[in-house]
């Protein structure tokens, strides 16, 4: 199964009473996503039962109904029920009145918060609903492809993790090929040419362009990685970042807005 526009598949409903916020998140998050506004909870509502959102990105204190009491209304729903919710809260409501723990979102945006951070935030989750429904309607060999030029290598990764999905992710870039083998969303063995493990892992996180392809039937008995997937991650980002100093290099600094609301 080829998908031509990954993310474009993922239906956003974008809940915000500051209209500047709201205008400003809707265009960060257009190019990502199919994204329907609301003004308030209850006009959320409303445009929920009409059409059901993959991902529910909202406010949490808004006037009348707020963030929590939308989500428990969603949920409640068997239509609903199933949406990824992300809420954006203070750093006092989150700590008192919020917790991942108790179901009420996937992830937080802690406000105020840089467009760009929040953005990353949210894109994370889109791409992990993204490849929820890929592998729903995955062809009949159970497998899933794609270009990473729309979905790079990093992504892929935090995806397959925030899932726990159990696969084998193979990229291909001009010649090259990494296996990848994840079990419930953690990097079991990786290999690339001669290199195995952490090393292999590494190597390919930087790839800008080529494809991939996830067989959700694919499994090893294999263990070549020693780190988790955030420190294999982590790991390579900071390795490339040392990469990039050492040729003189530098990372683009892209302009950013502070939002509140």
């Amino acid at each position: 199964m080829l998908i031509a526009n990954m993310q474009s598949n993922v239906k956003v409903l974008l809940v915000e009473d500051n209209p500047m916020v709201l205008a400003m998140l809707r265009d960060a998050l257009s190019p990502l996503a199919k994204v329907t506004t609301a003004a308030d909870g209850a006009d959320a509502l409303l445009k929920a039962v009409d059409e059901a959102p993959d991902v529910l990105v909202s406010d949490y204190r808004m006037p009348g109904m707020d963030g929590r009491q939308l989500v428990e209304k969603l949920k409640s729903r068997s239509s609903t029920s199933g949406v990824a919710v992300i809420l954006l809260a203070t750093k006092s409501d989150i700590a008192d009145k919020l917790s991942l723990q108790d179901h009420t979102a996937d992830d937080f945006v802690e406000k105020p918060f840089f467009l760009k951070d929040a953005l990353q935030r949210i894109k994370r989750v889109i791409d992990k609903v993204a490849l929820e429904k890929m592998s729903k309607s995955s062809a009949s060999d159970g497998v899933v492809r794609g270009s990473l030029a729309q979905m790079n290598v990093i992504d892929l990764v935090q995806s397959l993790e925030m899932g726990r999905k159990s696969c084998l992710l193979t990229l291909t870039n001009d010649g090259d090929k990494c296996e990848m083998y994840f079990s419930e969303g953690q990097v079991q063995h990786a290999a690339y040419g001669p290199l195995t493990g952490d090393e292999a892992v590494f190597k390919v996180l930087r790839w800008a362009g080529g494809n991939f392809q996830i067989n959700f039937e694919g499994k090893t008995k294999q263990q070549s990685t020693t780190l988790n997937t955030q420190g294999l991650l982590m790991e390579g980002l900071r390795l490339l970042d040392e990469s990039r100093r050492d040729s003189g290099g530098q990372s683009e600094e892209e302009e950013d807005v502070l939002l509140d609301s």
